[in-house]
């Protein structure tokens, strides 16, 4: 690391400065080595750290590389938009002919549709699909039921469908319990979770419940103690594995929703999940705007 270069700070699913979650974006990371890239991401401290470098194949708009301070994520959710965003508002991308960003990472190529004017940034909201996931059930039902209330601290009755595993980068496992308040009033068992994640390979866990006067508003969770952090502000993966998990059972060709997190620590994010093609597709969509801008 010789001389010096950009990074911005921004913040994602929020157009409020500080409601959403942050993502370090740090530019012409081409010349940084694997451990640099670790270092800086243990140093920020942030639940995602990137770096942008040039693409490896002409149809991507960037590179980019997602580390937590543990180590490389394939994809993340709020590192993309974030990323992407910084990107536009540097002017240093622009989009496709069919009017999208397309960013390569470990994962593949992630298309990324901006919703709202390019010249409106404080109006803008970017819209990515989900590049992969994959489902894992449970193999003891009876058994891992009863470790899952536990971890979170409630009753077999809260929950009200089979959890199911869903990767999209991250791994999580998916949770429905049978109200928004149920979601707000977790109190989980950190301990015993990160034990459980060790065991059976989650990465974290997604707990979800519906606003009983609205059929498309749900809380979001997302708890990931075994990265070292508790409880996510605004989760881009993990919404699309809400949206993955609910489309698989979607009786129509389509489905929008509107989930709110981050409000159990302080923060207030929106994350707009569109199910589509009979649950085959799932969009995240959300807003962002920068926090802090520096160099390194």
């Amino acid at each position: 690391m010789s001389s010096a270069k950009s990074f911005k700070q921004v913040d994602v699913f929020s157009q409020t400065k500080f409601k959403g979650n942050p993502v370090a974006v740090f530019y012409d990371a081409d010349d940084l080595t694997d451990s640099e890239m670790q270092q800086i991401a243990r140093w920020t401290n942030l639940a995602e750290t990137t770096f942008v470098l040039k693409p490896t194949t002409r149809e991507a708009s960037y590179r980019l590389r997602i580390f937590t301070v543990l180590g490389e994520l394939p994809f993340a959710g709020h590192p993309t938009l974030g990323s992407c965003y910084a990107l536009i508002e540097l002017g240093l991308i622009q989009p496709n002919s069919a009017g999208l960003f397309v960013q390569e990472c470990a994962a593949g190529l992630v298309e990324i549709k901006p919703i709202g004017s390019l010249t409106d940034l404080r109006n803008l909201e970017l819209q990515f699909k989900l590049p992969y996931y994959r489902f894992e059930y449970l193999v003891d039902q009876t058994t891992q039921m009863s470790e899952i209330a536990k971890l979170l601290g409630v009753s077999h009755e809260k929950i009200i469908t089979e959890p199911v595993l869903v990767d999209d980068g991250p791994r999580w496992l998916v949770v429905q319990l049978d109200d928004n308040e149920s979601v707000i009033g977790l109190k989980p068992d950190f301990s015993y979770m990160v034990e459980l994640s060790h065991k059976y390979n989650w990465s974290g866990i997604s707990a979800f419940g519906k606003d009983q006067s609205s059929e498309t508003e749900f809380e979001l969770r997302n708890f990931c103690p075994g990265d070292l952090l508790e409880e996510d502000a605004a989760c881009g993966s993990g919404a699309g594995s809400v949206g993955a998990y609910l489309g698989a059972h979607l009786k129509s060709g389509h489905t929008k929703l509107k989930l709110s997190q981050g409000r159990c620590i302080g923060r207030d994010a929106t994350l707009n999940v569109s199910i589509e093609n009979g649950g085959t597709d799932v969009f995240v969509r959300g807003a962002a705007t920068t926090c802090i801008v520096g160099t390194y």
